[in-house]
């Protein structure tokens, strides 16, 4: 019944035209995150710690968008969001728009652990997350030479924002409008059920814009029966609490696999194309996008299955 999932990001439209230089580098942190974070569900890793560390390691990748590496903001700052969910008792965590700490997904999970308020913002979540051991950083810390190049062409082209997200070394990779979000679901050896996910938003986002990736029940949501974290177009995931939806599918019969793919269907005609990844309390496992590329793996069983494109590819040795 153990298992995990993960995703980093979505996005993307047309057909998949394979892998960029950079892809190798992102495709070897989801195996090391999978068998590091699975082997250590395995040997009786709770739920929650499991998609915190997981999470944790993505925001450590400078390829992928949030913590190190996220994406720059229209004035060239960084400001990231972060959330996490524990399913047996319905407790949850967020940080809004924080700058200089280097996991939010770890204070997300400190204000989950003080139990009251459920979300910080800014300088008051950063203040409380230093507080608690979180690690601080600089802004030039957090901001990579591939984050200036994007935003730089977003810049000069007065591109919309996100559309430069995915450019790797700002030559267009994929086509594709990024929506790098990062994400881990778990079940562990007891049965319970965690849910998180971390971003860094879109390259050129106005000042105070969030998106649904700290909004419970829009980007994260974990219940005793299903957790599940969001990637796409935030907005279109906010309007309809897609995470929730996905557990209001299950309790309406819905399979998992028809949940996530119901629920992507809802957000696609309010521009909210992306993916989901899901896990239900028999373990069962759903990957599902409608963009060209999603980041994305899975670890069960001692099985780890990756894949950007169409495909997944079984890395187990």
């Amino acid at each position: 019944m153990v298992s995990l999932a993960i995703h980093g990001g979505a996005g993307g439209d047309g057909p998949w035209k394979g892998p960029t230089d950079l892809d190798p580098q992102r495709i070897a942190c989801m195996q090391n995150v999978l068998s590091t974070v699975g082997s250590m569900l395995e040997s009786g890793l709770d739920a929650l710690e499991a998609v915190t560390i997981a999470v944790e390691m993505m925001e450590d990748e400078p390829l992928f968008n949030a913590g190190i590496g996220s994406v720059m903001a229209a004035d060239g700052s960084v400001t990231m969001d972060a959330s996490i969910m524990r399913g047996n008792d319905a407790a949850a965590g967020s940080v809004v728009n924080v700058t200089n700490i280097r996991h939010p997904i770890r204070a997300a999970k400190k204000v989950l652990e003080k139990g009251w308020p459920v979300m910080l913002n800014s300088k008051g979540a950063e203040d409380f997350a230093i507080e608690q051991g979180v690690e601080k950083v600089s802004q030039d810390w957090l901001i990579t030479e591939l984050r200036k190049a994007q935003w730089q062409k977003w810049k000069d082209n007065n591109s919309r924002p996100g559309s430069t997200d995915e450019d790797d070394g700002a030559i267009l990779d994929h086509d594709a409008e990024g929506l790098g979000t990062v994400g881990a679901v778990a079940i562990d050896s007891k049965g319970n059920l965690a849910a998180a996910t971390s971003t860094g938003g879109m390259t050129g986002k106005p000042d105070g814009r969030i998106g649904d990736t700290p909004i419970i029940g829009a980007g994260t949501w974990a219940d005793q029966e299903v957790a599940v974290s969001c990637t796409g177009v935030g907005e279109a995931f906010i309007r309809t609490c897609a995470a929730h939806e996905v557990a209001t599918r299950l309790r309406q019969g819905e399979s998992l696999e028809e949940a996530c793919k119901n629920m992507l269907g809802m957000v696609a005609p309010l521009g909210g194309r992306g993916g989901v990844i899901a896990i239900d309390s028999d373990g069962n496992i759903q990957i599902p996008f409608q963009t060209m590329l999603m980041y994305r793996g899975y670890w069960k069983d001692g099985e780890i299955m990756t894949g950007i494109g169409p495909d997944l590819y079984n890395s187990t040795e």
